[in-house]
């Protein structure tokens, strides 16, 4: 969904887009646990484990999403301005 509202596409083009930049098939996109197993190598984290386990390292993943997808993600950009990196 991201990635339709960032990049104005609409729902094919995105899962395409995210499919490539991911460098994933349609198929595996939509498997859960393909996906959690390339969210964890790729440190995208995961929905299913606790929010401070080491896999899922929260505001580190979104930086990552964000620099994979080339999407401007809010919350990181926030994180940027009040730490002074921006």
């Amino acid at each position: 969904m991201r990635v339709q509202l960032a990049k104005k596409m609409k729902i094919n083009e995105a899962k395409a887009y995210v499919a490539e930049k991911l460098g994933v098939t349609l198929e595996e996109l939509c498997d859960v646990v393909a996906m959690s197993d390339v969210r964890e190598d790729m440190g995208l984290g995961l929905a299913h484990v606790e929010p401070n386990a080491g896999a899922n390292a929260g505001m580190e993943a979104k930086f990552r999403i964000q620099k994979i997808l080339g999407i401007q993600v809010n919350s990181v950009e926030r994180f940027k301005e009040r730490a002074g990196l921006k």
